[in-house]
């Protein structure tokens, strides 16, 4: 975003970034409190070349989905074992997607309605610039 003049876009993603470690590490811990061992895998790269705003928000978007059936695969896994920490420990996750989905979505439907406007392109920018990377949040 920072390559096509899109500061806001730029800081909005950031932010996300940000906030993703955030919730990685609130898992982390909560692993290493339960006495397991957290063990990183290597993951694909991501892509870094999008023909649009928003193709970049939708595959935000796609993510998240990915991610949310992640979680209720894990929640199902905790219920099956009866694992009740892990199952409310992982609703705070569950409620945290429904609110990353509902995010991502909507930024999705505002450059659908944009279209090729660049005027309201850079609206939207503007409007996501105010989140902000030095905002702080979840």
């Amino acid at each position: 975003f920072e390559a096509e003049a899109l500061p806001g876009c730029a800081g909005w993603m950031q932010h996300q970034a940000r906030e993703e470690v955030a919730h990685a590490m609130r898992l982390f811990g909560f692993v290493n409190d339960r006495g397991g061992r957290v063990v990183l895998k290597a993951i694909d790269k991501p892509e870094k070349e999008f023909g649009s705003p928003l193709e970049a928000f939708k595959t935000a978007l796609k993510h998240e989905q990915y991610i949310s059936g992640r979680i209720h695969d894990l929640y199902a896994l905790a219920v099956k074992e009866n694992d009740y920490p892990t199952q409310t420990h992982l609703q705070w996750f569950i409620d945290e997607q429904v609110e990353e989905e509902k995010t991502a979505g909507d930024i999705v439907d505002l450059f659908k309605r944009a279209g090729d406007d660049e005027a309201a392109v850079l609206m939207i920018d503007q409007q996501l610039g105010a989140r902000g990377p030095e905002s702080e949040g979840e």
